[in-house]
């Protein structure tokens, strides 16, 4: 009888551990501040770090990059572009680094980081992309499989924080 418990209980303690390192949202379990974007399509932001706070906000964008900026269990406290702050669970973030365009009128895309550049295209403020390298003031960014650089100072989501790898 007490070698079955013995058995059971290790084979628990396996188990655990093996959830514990195979998790692959415990990639976001860095310090922070650090920079993540909204995984899903739509994705709830709460008042409290739980499913049983109200929802606050539902956002309806998908890559949207937030700033992490304190961790509880399964939760983020996360702040958007536009400085609202409240609680995304863990598994609606990708640790995925996003941006977004900023600031008034449409951004250049250029080919190089130089405004000597050729252009690509123009990004009107809000369009989110992947973020790549960033460099002599210049950012690249992906936005739905179409490459190119960017002015830094029209994006939202570039600074370089404690958290970020």
């Amino acid at each position: 009888m007490m070698g079955l418990r013995v058995f059971a209980v290790l084979g628990l303690c396996l188990l655990l551990g093996f959830v514990i390192v195979c998790d692959p949202a415990s990639a976001q379990d860095r310090e922070v501040p650090y920079w993540a974007s909204l995984r899903y399509d739509e994705v709830r932001m709460r008042v409290g770090p739980s499913e049983e706070y109200p929802i606050e906000w539902i956002y309806k964008r998908k890559g949207l990059p937030v700033k992490v900026v304190r961790v509880r269990e399964g939760w983020r406290f996360v702040e958007d572009p536009e400085g609202i702050k409240g609680w995304i669970a863990r598994s609606q973030l990708d640790p995925d680094r996003g941006t977004m365009v900023v600031g008034q009128g449409l951004a250049d895309i250029r080919a190089a980081p130089a405004a000597s550049s050729a252009l690509r295209w123009r990004a009107e403020p809000g369009v989110v992309g992947r973020l790549g390298g960033c460099r002599e003031g210049w950012c690249e960014i992906d936005v739905a499989g179409r490459n190119g650089w960017v002015n830094a100072e029209r994006l939202w989501g570039i600074e370089t924080l404690p958290g970020d790898e």
